[in-house]
């Protein structure tokens, strides 16, 4: 797996690419812990494009980076489209 983090203006985005399992997983915790201290009002977009599989501990992490920050998700198959999804229902359930 990558992460790469593009900043540009008043948006960041958080780049995924490959499997996000296992170790991977708990790199994407990391680099997201580093992350969001530093977004102050800074839009946050998450690119799942490049994704070819996330576990449950990936997909739950998007969910608590939706709540924590409106984020929005780039999918282009059924599969990140269906992560973003769920993610996004979750993570307005935890707010509400």
């Amino acid at each position: 797996m990558r992460i790469t983090i593009h900043e540009a203006g008043g948006a960041v985005t958080l780049q995924l690419e490959g499997r996000v399992a296992d170790q991977s997983a708990a790199e994407f915790q990391r680099a997201w812990q580093e992350l969001a201290p530093s977004l102050g009002p800074r839009k946050l977009s998450v690119d799942l494009r490049g994704v070819t599989f996330m576990d449950s501990t990936g997909r739950h992490l998007l969910a608590q980076i939706h709540a924590q920050t409106d984020a929005e998700f780039l999918a282009n198959t059924p599969m990140t489209k269906y992560f973003a999804e769920e993610a996004m229902q979750a993570g307005q359930t935890s707010q509400g």
